[in-house]
């Protein structure tokens, strides 16, 4: 991306004008004087570390040996990756600076960020998802869900990538444990080396294996699961004004829809009302084509992996095949399709859906497919 490509260190001298970062982003400056704590964080507020971060990114061999493309990418991601904390900062009661979900609330607002940027899907989808699971590395050893977790990454961005943002992230640090924390990261590699989703993704038998290997936890990844599916169910991802109904004419004509729009319209219901009882609606009408064993369409936004997984767990358990189409278009392109809409939804609601947008990725389905409609 252009703006990240004229701010990222490059050679000969790998400088980072900080000046030319803070008079570029407002998200940047809203982390000056953001506390940390004075034991993890001594070098200061979050906009120091960050530069730091950044600073120490640029000085390490293994990012200057990368593709001009992937340096770029990896500085965007280690410029971003506390973009949260202005949000999730908090003192707790003896004290302690918090800054409990960062993590996984940075990964919303930098999708927003990168969107509203028109960056490339599968560039911003990298980048977030290096974001979510950030810290990972420093305790990785101690996780339970740690293969899943390292499979996931895998599939959507790299591990290897992954341990350079977590070793910039603690070179960019003043704290007593940098040599346990850069171990652990090392270690961390070192695991993804070993279940061969270190620097691409996590292979898998077929996609049916894949999709019940996330499913099921504790599940051998190896394991080639029969596909025993009698349908295929096409759930929908997108916010209002992405083009679903349009697609849907297209690519699945003569296939039965279940449209949360048409059931909202006969029970008179609005968007920015209570929801319920269309959501039990939808969940009948599809009841009634997985009992039957008949492929369909669920057409309605479900732009939260929680909202998905309501439609996708219901499709499974009827040994349906899930796939999952996310559709995209340009903020402006959204807001003037929805407007142009005989009802459309009002902005504080689009605005809403989209600060708990999650992309679907691979691990939620048989087949993910991410299209732009503009």
């Amino acid at each position: 991306m252009r703006v990240f490509d004229e701010l990222c260190p490059a050679p000969p001298h790998w400088g980072l004008d900080w000046a030319r970062i803070r008079d570029a982003f407002g998200w940047v400056r809203d982390m000056a004087g953001v506390p940390q704590d004075a034991v993890f964080h001594g070098e200061g507020d979050v906009e120091t570390h960050t530069r730091m971060a950044c600073e120490a990114l640029a000085e390490l061999p293994r990012w200057r040996a990368r593709p001009h493309a992937e340096r770029v990418r990896l500085f965007a991601t280690v410029l971003m990756h506390d973009i949260a904390k202005p949000h999730c900062t908090a003192i707790d009661g003896d004290g302690r600076i918090t800054a409990r979900g960062h993590s996984r609330r940075g990964d919303l607002m930098v999708r927003r960020i990168l969107w509203e940027l028109d960056a490339p899907v599968a560039w911003r989808e990298h980048v977030a998802a290096l974001i979510r699971h950030h810290q990972v590395p420093f305790w990785a050893l101690e996780r339970p869900d740690l293969q899943q977790i390292a499979f996931r990454v895998s599939l959507l961005a790299r591990n290897d990538d992954l341990v350079l943002l977590a070793s910039a992230d603690i070179l960019g640090r003043v704290c007593p444990d940098t040599a346990e924390l850069l171990e652990n990261v090392g270690l961390y590699g070192e695991y993804c080396a070993e279940q061969g989703c270190l620097d691409g993704p996590r292979a898998f038998s077929s996609d049916h294996a894949r999709f019940w290997y996330f499913r099921k936890p504790g599940r051998d990844p190896g394991y080639a699961a029969y596909d025993d599916t009698r349908l295929t169910a096409t759930v929908l991802s997108g916010l209002p004004g992405v083009g679903k109904d349009h697609w849907i004419a297209a690519n699945r004509p003569d296939v039965p829809v279940v449209s949360l729009d048409r059931l909202r319209a006969e029970l008179g219901v609005s968007p920015a009302g209570d929801q319920r009882a269309v959501a039990a609606a939808a969940h009948e009408l599809a009841r009634e084509h997985l009992r039957a064993g008949r492929s369909f369409v669920w057409n309605a936004t479900n732009v939260s992996r929680t909202q998905r997984e309501a439609c996708t767990g219901l499709i499974a358990g009827y040994r349906g095949r899930v796939e999952v189409v996310a559709l995209e278009a340009p903020p402006r392109v959204v807001r003037d399709r929805n407007r142009g809409r005989s009802s459309p939804v009002p902005d504080e609601v689009i605005d809403r859906l989209v600060g708990r947008w999650e992309t679907p990725d691979p691990t939620e389905a048989h087949r993910v497919h991410w299209l732009t409609t503009a």
